[in-house]
């Protein structure tokens, strides 16, 4: 993947997409650099889908289709509070759409889409004790 910099310039950045049945509407992206993981997101997987084919999200996270010559990206658009505590983040991230739909159409051979399960009462208990 390539990370968009200053004017739109871009610098490569290591991805490594992860996928855990236990949270079956989620996708894990881990962005590192020279060893060193730079930030951890939870994706929606459906959105994955979608974002190379339409605009989709709101808020801290969107994707859309994008061209670059020849390849067809998908465009993330990712943003948060800083870790400093001062303002926020915003990173934009572009990933070969063929390869992004291609992992998660590989999720869906895990837990197929509709046959997603969340255990609310383990998901509640869970949020109650990180508060």
């Amino acid at each position: 993947m390539q990370l968009e910099v200053a004017d739109a310039r871009r610098v490569p950045v290591q991805a490594h997409l992860s996928y855990d049945a236990d949270d079956p509407f989620a996708v894990t992206a881990a962005f590192s650099h020279e060893g060193r993981i730079l930030a951890l997101w939870r994706l929606d997987r459906q959105m994955l889908t979608e974002g190379a084919l339409r605009p989709v999200g709101e808020g801290d996270v969107r994707m859309r289709p994008q061209r670059a010559g020849a390849r067809n990206e998908l465009r993330i658009e990712l943003s948060g509070h800083a870790q400093d505590g001062d303002g926020r983040d915003r990173a934009v991230v572009l990933a070969p759409a063929r390869a992004v739909v291609a992992f998660v159409e590989r999720t869906y051979g895990v837990v197929a889409p509709g046959r997603e399960e969340v255990c609310v009462d383990e998901f509640l208990a869970d949020l109650m004790t990180r508060g």
